[in-house]
């Protein structure tokens, strides 16, 4: 979660755990830049056949969506994988 929010804030409609990569990733990753390309393509391969990911895309359909993250590095951070995947439909 990221600073400022807790899973019960208000702000928060629904806090999708399942789709944030697997700490091994994000270990492996440790958001070097030189990693995002191979980071991003391991990331959308956990992702398949993911049903949160599902759901999310089921509410993206319903209106917009905003993604919450706690990187300084929004272009080097899991939020962007999310948000094209996203608008990939």
């Amino acid at each position: 979660m990221a600073p400022g929010f807790r899973k019960d804030d208000p702000r928060v409609g629904i806090w999708f755990k399942d789709v944030a990569p697997s700490n091994e990733l994000r270990r492996w990753y440790s958001h070097k830049p030189e990693r995002f390309d191979e980071f991003a393509s391991r990331y959308e391969k956990e992702l398949q056949g993911s049903e949160a990911l599902a759901e999310l895309r089921k509410l993206t359909n319903r209106g917009a969506v905003t993604l919450v993250t706690a990187t300084r590095d929004l272009e080097g951070s899991q939020a962007t994988v999310l948000a094209k995947l996203l608008r990939r439909r």
